[in-house]
């Protein structure tokens, strides 16, 4: 990991270790004729990744000194919901990518109508697992995760995104465009990732409203670096396909204000997403230490 404190390294890792198992145990497996499915949605959870949103969800849910069992199964949805996301962008009809986390992607692991099927069940067992008492005693959290989720991973939010990014391709955006298509596809998922926790907690609106803002600081940060990557590094650096926005002819932060300008910018939201977690006196050190993180990743 590129510039990474030891302590985040560890911290990440062990989030990271206990989401896979977590998703080990829910994600089915049988010998039933449909087992091609169970595989391929396997196949795409459990692949390898950074785990980050799972980790902003643990992270935040520590803040509140949330039980560790209900804040991985939360972590384990949002991760079922990006993992999908990521087989239904990799398909032809959408970004045509061959590789994905140094592996072949979903739809060329097994195939085109497998995968969009699999990307569908990631997505619903999601809910599945919000909606279980073991995720919290309370129904009405339950629901508010389910809702918040929702919104997060929908029409205003990833899926509108993606739509928006689809239409990128063949219309200039100008920077202001650039920005809402990024928070709705990246940022509001990430948002969701952070303010799991203090649904989970059931905290004061004003802890809610300052995880909501760092988070999409950091998620704009995130973005930013992606596009960067997507046009400065190397599949062996990133595990996955690079040039995709340049051979789509696609307006990003890169291509608008420059590499420079972008990465500074990247920065600025960084060192702003910190500022936002000054209300919790310092009990948000791994959630800082992402944001530093963000900017510096090759991957």
């Amino acid at each position: 990991m590129p510039s990474i404190s030891p302590t985040l390294a560890a911290a990440m890792a062990d989030a990271a270790s206990a989401v896979v198992e977590a998703l080990e145990h829910i994600l089915p497996k049988s010998d039933f004729p449909e087992q091609k499915l169970f595989d391929a949605m396997r196949y795409g959870a459990l692949g390898g990744g950074k785990r980050l949103r799972p980790f902003l969800v643990l992270s935040s849910a520590q803040i509140f000194g949330v039980n560790p069992d209900c804040a991985l199964r939360a972590a384990a949805a949002v991760e079922c919901v990006h993992c999908y996301s990521l087989v239904h962008d990799d398909l032809p009809a959408m970004d045509n990518a061959d590789l994905r986390r140094g592996k072949p992607t979903v739809h060329k692991k097994y195939d085109e109508a497998t995968a969009v099927l699999a990307g569908d069940a990631l997505l619903t067992i999601a809910f599945e697992i919000l909606s279980d008492p073991r995720t919290h005693e309370d129904p009405q959290v339950r629901c508010r995760l389910v809702t918040a989720l929702a919104k997060a991973s929908g029409v205003h939010g990833m899926v509108g995104g993606q739509m928006l990014d689809l239409i990128a391709e063949t219309t200039q955006l100008d920077i202001g465009a650039i920005t809402r298509l990024q928070r709705m596809k990246t940022g509001e998922l990430i948002a969701f990732s952070a303010e799991a926790g203090a649904i989970l907690g059931k905290t004061s609106q004003q802890q809610h409203n300052a995880l909501r803002a760092y988070a999409h600081d950091l998620g704009l940060a995130f973005q930013i670096i992606d596009d960067l990557l997507d046009a400065e590094g190397t599949e062996a650096e990133t595990g996955k396909s690079v040039g995709r926005d340049a051979k789509a002819g696609k307006a990003t932060f890169v291509t608008v204000l420059g590499a420079s300008r972008a990465r500074n910018q990247a920065k600025l939201l960084s060192e702003q997403a910190i500022q936002h977690l000054s209300v919790f006196d310092g009990r948000a050190k791994h959630l800082e230490d992402v944001a530093r993180f963000v900017v510096d990743r090759k991957s």
